[in-house]
């Protein structure tokens, strides 16, 4: 039987906290014998101040860990601004909770969240400085909070900015699933490199800082100011290392692969092996860790041959498990290239208004939809890549045809090709493809170009060139025509022969309006396709 699907989420986040501390304790250690015991009058000798420094370490470190924990998303969710935040007050006071749509509760939840981890953060440097710096400071506790404690705090709080401008709290799944040893291995050296810049620039800045503080400079302390940056620099390059490992090891345990089966020889390997993966897929949250890691177990299943009796139940004899795994597939995708196609088409409406400075604030927050719908890149590429191998896969597995009786191929060939025109219309490509005349139909049908529009209507992402954003809308349309071709290359044959008896629109492509563009225009890129002519 399997473990229900909050324990798998709790279990991970208490294995994150037992390493960490276990690490942090490791690394306390090493610091405090070769780097602060020759500063230290007592050097290695236990003492209260000691304990009670390792003690309040540690929590600073566990605060910090339950921050992250509390911050970290699969799915990247734009916070609420500080207008936002302030409307959004006034219509709860005057209009309750029922004017405030899930969206925008959520947003505001990202906020609080983001607000939280900046004050840990700085909280937490200015405890875990003091804590392993304290006993190689020779002044005063009023002087090691004057010299070491503010400069702690503004670097915290300066880290907390930069780690949330740096969207570093969105986990990010590699591409190659490694065990947790070699990818914790594989991170230790970057840490240690991003620790050393981190340190080295709030050596430079922090100083400034304190400086600005008010009565800093009246302080006794003020013509010491610089004579204990050398401690300060090891304690914060310390701290730094902690919290890039804390944050390194959290990304290698929650983002390693679960595997959604029940254990092997029990029943429900021979009676309902698939139950437990798709009930995650169909019931978990959407923004949910749970959701991604089931992805990315369906993804790995459907591609390789590392457990070919999983797929196998894919193409049980009924079908409907089949049609589940499709439609678990193909229903983010479908609501992608929906969101993606609204935004699209508010932006053409905008291009016949009078001037762009006259652009209203839903135009503007459309805009920064389109960008925002790429940053869900790896799940859309987890769930094109699995719907295609279970369709190539089909073509030599399926014992009782499920998949051409269900009609699927129709369904990911329409989804799929739908997505990329979408994509490809906001990278700027033209979606208006001329083709030779021996594509062309009967009637000799062609679609004119009107390239000023759809320029006009990629502005808002050509404007971020070079943006992540940017970046995973081409590798989003690489991972769809990589995952058309391999369902053309694998059924070439019969598409072939459908297109020469003038039968590829109906077996291959859905009957109604596709979600992206016109069925023609499917029909012209998928004849590309056939031809190795799309690129």
């Amino acid at each position: 039987m399997s473990p229900p699907a909050s324990d798998i989420l709790q279990n991970r986040f208490l294995s994150f906290l037992i390493w960490q501390s276990i690490q942090s304790s490791a690394i306390f250690i090493l610091f405090k014998a070769f780097f602060f015991s020759p500063f230290s009058f007592k050097h290695l000798l236990p003492s209260l101040f000691g304990t009670f420094s390792f003690f309040f370490f540690l929590l600073s470190m566990l605060l910090f860990s339950i921050s992250v924990q509390i911050l970290s998303t699969p799915q990247y969710r734009r916070p609420a601004s500080v207008p936002e935040l302030a409307l959004g007050i006034i219509r709860l006071l005057f209009s309750g909770s029922a004017s405030l749509d899930s969206d925008f509760v959520g947003r505001v939840r990202s906020s609080l969240c983001i607000a939280l981890f900046v004050i840990v953060s700085a909280a937490s440097s200015f405890v875990a400085v003091i804590s392993i710096a304290g006993s190689s400071y020779s002044g005063s506790l009023g002087g090691l909070i004057n010299d070491l404690g503010f400069k702690a705090l503004a670097t915290g709080m300066i880290y907390g900015v930069y780690f949330v401008f740096s969207r570093r709290w969105v986990l990010v799944f590699p591409i190659v699933q490694r065990p947790p040893f070699f990818s914790y291995k594989m991170g230790l050296l970057p840490a240690v490199r991003q620790a050393s810049k981190l340190s080295v620039a709030s050596f430079l800045f922090t100083p400034l800082f304190v400086f600005l503080l008010p009565n800093q400079h009246k302080s006794p302390v003020a013509g010491k100011f610089f004579s204990g940056n050398f401690i300060f620099f090891i304690g914060s390059f310390a701290v730094f290392l902690f919290w890039e490992l804390i944050l390194h090891l959290h990304k290698v345990l929650h983002t390693k692969r679960y595997v959604f089966a029940p254990p092997k020889g029990s029943l429900a390997v021979e009676t309902s092996p698939s139950d437990f993966l798709l009930a995650t897929l169909e019931e978990s949250n959407p923004r949910s860790l749970l959701k991604y890691l089931g992805y990315l177990d369906l993804s790995m299943v459907c591609g390789s041959n590392v457990e070919p009796w999983r797929r196998a139940a894919f193409f049980e004899e009924t079908g409907e498990t089949y049609k589940r795994v499709v439609a678990a597939c193909l229903r983010p995708l479908e609501q992608f290239a929906s969101k993606l196609a609204e935004g699209l088409t508010c932006s053409a409406d905008h291009t016949n208004k009078l001037s762009h400075q006259l652009s209203s604030p839903n135009d503007i927050f459309r805009s920064s939809e389109i960008l925002e719908s790429f940053s869900d890149f790896q799940l859309y590429a987890w769930c094109a890549q699995a719907v295609a191998s279970l369709e190539v896969r089909s073509h030599t597995e399926d014992r009782f045809g499920v998949a051409q009786l269900s009609g699927s191929h129709a369904s990911v060939l329409s989804t799929l090709l739908s997505c990329l025109l979408a994509v490809e219309t906001s990278m700027g490509k033209k979606i208006n493809l001329q083709s030779p005349n021996h594509i062309l139909g009967p009637a000799g049908i062609k679609w004119a170009t009107n390239s000023t529009a759809r320029r006009e209507i990629t502005s808002a992402i050509n404007k971020k060139r070079g943006s992540p954003s940017h970046s995973k809308s081409y590798a989003l349309a690489d991972v769809l025509k990589t995952s058309i071709y391999s369902i053309v290359s694998e059924f070439h044959e019969e598409m072939l022969a459908s297109a020469k008896m003038g039968l590829l629109e109906k077996e291959w492509l859905n009957n109604g309006k596709p979600v992206y563009g016109s069925t023609e225009l499917l029909v012209l890129k998928l004849h590309f396709f056939l031809n190795f002519q799309a690129s």
